[in-house]
This record gives C-alpha cells, structure tokens and sequence, in this order.
C-alpha cells in the first residue's frame, strides 16, 4: 500500500526537523508540512503526528545544553518545552486552519490492554471532531523504566492501536543505507525491505544526534512492530521543504512491507508490546505444540528469565534463543518456577490452589 492510498498515516518528527543545528526552530519547514498534510485531509486521509521536541525546545527556552541534562531536570525542562512546542504547531497549523490536539503518553497507556483501548478511541473522536493529534512521551512523569525512551517506537505503538496503514519516519537521512551514508561514500540507500529478520541480519547502523534520542537501530525496532501490526512503514529525508509531497512524488526512501496480518486487534496488541516482562524457554516438543496452534504447557518450558506477575507480556524462546512467539501469561514468574516441566495435573499439587492448566494459552499467544 502506497502513501497515496493509506487512509490511517501516522507521521513522526525528530526534534532535529523542528530544530536546526544552531538551535534555530524550523517554522518555514513547519509550515510546509502543515501545507502538506491540509492536502493529505482534503484526499480524506486521517493523519497522527508523533512529535519530539518538547526538551529540545525548553531547552531553548531556558537556553541550557541538553547534553548536560539530568533525568530529574530533563522532566521539568520538557514540562516547560511542551507548551512551546504545542504553541509552535497550533500557531502554524491554525494559519491554514488546521486544528491541532495534544496527546501524551506513558509506556503503559499502550502497554496495558484496557489503556490503549482507551487511547483508541480518543484519537477516534479526535478524527471525528476534525482535529489532528499530536503525541509525544509524557516526559514530565515517565522514569528511565517505564519509558518507550524513543518516539520512534512510540510512533510505531501509535500506529498498531489506531490501525494505521502507514507509518513515517521523517529523518535527517534519505532512508535506510547498507553503511553510515555521513561515514562511507559507498553506502547504498535500501528501498524496499520485505524481511527484515532476513535482509537487515547482519546490519549494524548506529547514529546519535545532539538533539535526537534515536539512532537507525531504533527505526528498526519501529520497523519490526510495523511489519507484524500490518502497517507498513516509511524511512525518508525530512529535511526538505514539503516532505510528505516529496514522498508521493519521488521515491528516494525506504520502504518496509509489512506482513499481510490475519491478527484480530487483541493480538496485534500482543504481538507488538514494547516491554515484555521475561522470557520462558521452551523444548522442541513446546516449540512443535506452538507450531500447530496449541497453548503453552508447564512440561515444555525449561528456563525462566525475568521477573512478572500473573498476565503481562513475556517472550518465549527456543533453546537457540531465538523468540517464536510472545504472550500474556497466566502465572507469575515464581509460580512457573515451581511447575516447569510439570504435568498439568500436578500444578495444583504443587502450587496448592486451583489455577488455569496452561501457561499461556493460544488464546492469548501470537505465534512469530
């Protein structure tokens, strides 16, 4: 699915589109943007921008380093840079009349089903009442562990809950490149990626600005939850004039295909979790039983990794290590200490009450 033909777009900023190398806010590129995206809603697209930037203007604001900020800092220099950067985008978009919203989010607003239900459908009224949403990390609460601590995966969370066809990731580089493109001439722009697990297995793209949080590898991991949510997914240079246009017109980016999903939305939920709590490891035989559509059982596992409680999100492994499918689980992580490799029948034995005979159940188990 092209650009043109998405009806659900969800767009992310880097704080280094809004802010220029001498800490200068882009408002020209800003407003070319919003002009790009009035196109966009008369097409009837639905649009979702995922911005960064609050820090990155409080800190012009206060005109401090960010470099030098302190986590405890950080949040109260995003609570003063938030209302900077909301101002920036109703102050420009309204010039079009444009209708902007604010939406800030924690790591368990997605992470938690009944939350991201909720976050649903509010962006679903704020469609409705013809506004725009504009997201970002709530900076000002979030610590260093329960942080999504990128917005490129945040955007990527954004577009599995709202259903999204097509996700952007506007950089401040052409798109994915077989090497570090402002380190090797030789490096070849990659336009499209099928199968990342695949293609990109031996890549390695490390890339830190000083007003960003995000390298290539962190565009990738967005890639991953895009690719198994249905969405596909867009690398592009941002730092043109009239981005969105320049993509439907040319085709110098990347372009990740997602994989055609058959995943109600409870399990693209549960496919596409940020922060599973731990990791069970599984024998053959589990691995086979998994394979051919059955819950998970206390005899296949082998090993424990982690700490979590009764129903969150856990990866399970094979004894490679590699994951083959993630879940909710239904005990908690001492629990399944005590029953691994035990019959069902014995778990309440062991345990002394009455619990589910399955450790993760299909049901609540998408397989990769």
């Amino acid at each position: 699915m092209s650009l043109k033909s998405s009806k659900i777009i969800v767009i992310k900023i880097g704080s280094s589109l809004l802010v220029n190398e001498n800490k200068k806010i882009r408002k020209k590129w800003l407003a070319s943007l919003a002009k790009d995206i009035l196109k966009m809603r008369k097409m009837g697209k639905k649009l979702i921008i995922v911005s960064s930037g609050a820090i990155a203007l409080g800190c012009i604001k206060l005109n401090i380093d960010k470099r030098k900020l302190k986590l405890d800092k950080s949040q109260a220099v995003a609570s003063i840079g938030q209302i900077e950067l909301m101002n920036l985008y109703s102050n420009i978009f309204s010039k079009i009349r444009l209708n902007v919203s604010q939406i800030l989010l924690t790591l368990e607003d997605t992470e938690e089903r009944r939350r991201s239900l909720n976050a649903k459908r509010t962006f679903e009224n704020l469609f409705n009442l013809d506004f725009i949403p504009v997201v970002n990390e709530n900076d000002t609460i979030a610590t260093s562990e329960i942080k999504y601590g990128d917005n490129d995966r945040l955007a990527s969370r954004v577009a599995q809950i709202t259903n999204a066809d097509t996700l952007v990731l506007l950089s401040d580089v052409d798109g994915l490149y077989t090497k570090n493109p402002k380190l090797f001439k030789n490096a070849r722009l990659i336009k499209k990626v099928e199968n990342l697990n695949v293609e990109l297995k031996h890549f390695d793209f490390k890339g830190i600005n000083e007003l960003g949080s995000g390298g290539m590898n962190t565009k990738i991991e967005a890639a991953k939850i895009c690719r198994l949510s249905g969405c596909n997914m867009i690398i592009a240079n941002g730092l043109y004039e009239n981005p969105l246009n320049k993509i439907m017109t040319h085709k110098n980016y990347t372009l990740f295909i997602s994989k055609i999903s058959k995943l109600d939305a409870r399990k693209k939920w549960i496919i596409s979790s940020i922060s599973p709590k731990g990791e069970l490891i599984i024998d053959d035989g589990a691995k086979k039983a998994l394979k051919s559509g059955k819950s998970l059982l206390a005899a296949g596992i082998k090993k424990v990794n982690g700490k979590f409680n009764k129903g969150d999100h856990i990866k399970i492994l094979d004894k490679s290590n590699n994951e083959c499918a993630r879940g909710l689980c239904s005990f908690s992580s001492q629990e399944v200490l005590k029953i691994l490799g035990h019959q069902s029948k014995e778990i309440e034995k062991i345990l002394g009450y009455t619990t589910k005979s399955e450790v993760v159940h299909k049901d609540d188990m998408v397989e990769i």
